[in-house]
């Protein structure tokens, strides 16, 4: 996986000390534009491999392990997960790259990163493609029975240490296989073994579990406080939006999500938005959907 690819550590906080892991691709000087990738949960930057390889003659690939998540640090405290926190580190890896302004595109918990990041930062992102979310905010206050019921994980892992954790540590395997797996019809055959063993290594680092549920707690809490005063003060994503949901998750069945993009995008930007043949792993189940986006959306 990520052969030919250059690996990178970057220190982004001091205090407490913050590294982000990564990987790039070599563009051998041909000055390619920069495209910046974030996974979601439980995974790592390996989510983008069969995107990552398909694309990396058009642009500079820059994948990201979260902090939190991978090889990149697992602070404890509660506030290293708020998404400002986390957008920030991305913008000081991009800015140590070389890169002042970039695409994105971002899946689950790296989409809101990546909300954060167009909001906070609005001159560094040229345009953003979002991967089968919807607002946070705008998420927890429609819940309903539906998305409770399939969206259950974002109530256990926001429950107070170290109950979820705990449960998860039992046996890291057999959590990812019926979480992961029963996400979607197809089951565990998406994901690449030797990916899905490297998620399954991940998730038996007490360290990174819960610094996983740290992330989801802080969605929780912190993250829906900034939410609130960015639309009180009309802070909104300021480029133009892509959007892809899978036809078979919870986006499509609950949400109107090109709607929801709207209520916090500025009036002038434009938001495009379909669903694809996919559940909610979208960049495993369908790089060449992802692959196509990317390219006319960006290119």
């Amino acid at each position: 996986m990520f052969d030919d690819f250059e690996t990178f550590d970057i220190i982004t906080q001091t205090s407490p000390e913050v590294t982000i892991h990564g990987v790039r691709s070599k563009d051998g000087g041909l000055n390619l534009p920069p495209l910046l990738l974030l996974h979601g949960f439980p995974q790592t930057h390996h989510i983008w491999d069969a995107v990552a390889r398909r694309l990396r003659s058009q642009f500079e690939i820059i994948a990201l392990d979260l902090r939190g998540y991978g090889e990149s640090s697992t602070p404890a405290e509660l506030a290293s997960y708020a998404k400002s926190a986390m957008a920030q580190d991305c913008v000081k890896v991009m800015e140590e790259l070389g890169f002042d302004s970039f695409f994105i595109c971002a899946h689950d918990r790296g989409a809101r990163v990546a909300h954060k990041l167009c909001v906070d930062y609005p001159h560094r992102v040229r345009k953003a493609i979002f991967l089968d979310i919807c607002p946070t905010l705008a998420m927890y206050a429609s819940t309903n029975f539906e998305f409770a019921r399939s969206y259950f994980h974002w109530f256990f892992l926001i429950q107070k240490g170290p109950f979820p954790e705990t449960m998860i540590s039992q046996n890291p395997r057999r959590f990812a296989e019926l979480f992961m797996g029963g996400r979607q019809a197809s089951g565990l055959g998406i994901f690449k073994p030797e990916c899905f063993d490297y998620y399954v290594h991940n998730l038996g680092d007490p360290a990174i579990v819960h610094a996983m549920c740290q992330d989801y707690r802080a969605s929780a809490s912190l993250d829906m406080d900034e939410a609130r005063e960015d639309l009180k003060n009309n802070r909104l994503i300021q480029c133009p939006l892509m959007v892809l949901w899978g036809r078979h998750g919870v986006i499509e069945k609950c949400f109107d999500a090109v709607s929801a993009w709207k209520m916090v995008t500025a009036a002038n930007v434009s938001i495009e938005g379909h669903s694809i043949d996919s559940g909610h792993y979208i960049p495993e189940q369908a790089p060449d959907e992802v692959v196509r986006t990317i390219e006319k959306f960006f290119l």
